[in-house]
């Protein structure tokens, strides 16, 4: 090629294909390469059906490929294509390590454009029918993660979260029990409501519902945790058939 190509991060949104934006969708239609994160769906990827395909997600608990090695694949494959897509889970400026991907986009001086996806909250509160925000119980919305990477110091920054604000957690099923319990130590009532979803959007979606003081210990898979007082008006059998109300031993 004679010139560079365009990298492209794109938001997959939470797993269900037709919540994909239409500018997504094309251009995955369009894409040459398409490097996705490991949660991203087959019936997602199945749009790109003219690329290449390399996962190059990460999952707690398993080996993965480091951000560096990823920075320099997105690099490699503008030289040579002139499409490439980074498909990322939910949105990518929500926790997808979004800053370190542009600036070696940047410092190679490949063109590149943000494309964004519904994150999983968002897509966890639609699901589940309830609003983030509530006219005298919640007027602000906090995303947090209590997730660390390798070598980074540990910090409880989320639990400071103001308690009558909705707080949304991403990465916690493993610590599920640890968060609730820090929360209450920093002042949360151990009445506030939970919701968890798992597979948010997807066929075998599963949703945990309780308070902060029944929560288990950890709830495994991909997980988005809601908190908050707004969601106390939560009619969980409203949710469709395909979408199961479990308990919390099914779910662990």
């Amino acid at each position: 090629m004679d010139t560079l190509g365009k990298v492209f991060l794109v938001g997959a949104g939470p797993g269900a294909v037709d919540l994909l934006t239409l500018r997504a969708a094309r251009l995955l239609a369009q894409a040459d390469v398409v490097l996705h994160d490991a949660l991203v769906s087959e019936e997602v990827l199945a749009v790109a059906t003219r690329a290449r395909r390399i996962n190059v997600g990460k999952r707690c608990g398993r080996r993965s490929m480091p951000q560096a090695a990823i920075n320099l694949l997105l690099v490699d494959a503008a030289i040579t294509h002139r499409t490439v897509v980074r498909l990322k889970g939910g949105d990518p400026a929500v926790f997808g390590r979004l800053r370190e991907e542009l600036d070696a986009l940047q410092r190679a001086g490949i063109a590149h454009e943000v494309v964004p996806g519904i994150t999983s909250a968002l897509a966890a509160a639609a699901q589940l029918g309830v609003s983030l925000t509530e006219r005298g119980l919640a007027r602000s919305v906090t995303l947090a993660t209590p997730a660390v990477g390798v070598g980074e110091a540990g910090g409880s920054d989320w639990a400071c979260a103001d308690p009558s604000a909705t707080l949304c957690l991403y990465m916690s099923g493993g610590d599920f029990g640890a968060c609730a319990r820090r929360l209450i130590a920093r002042g949360w009532s151990p009445q506030t409501p939970v919701r968890a979803v798992r597979n948010i959007s997807g066929l075998d979606s599963e949703v945990w519902s309780g308070t902060l003081d029944q929560v288990p210990s950890r709830i495994a898979g991909p997980v988005t945790v809601l908190i908050g007082w707004a969601l106390a008006g939560a009619a969980p059998l409203a949710l469709p058939a395909a979408h199961a109300i479990t308990t919390a031993p099914t779910l662990s």
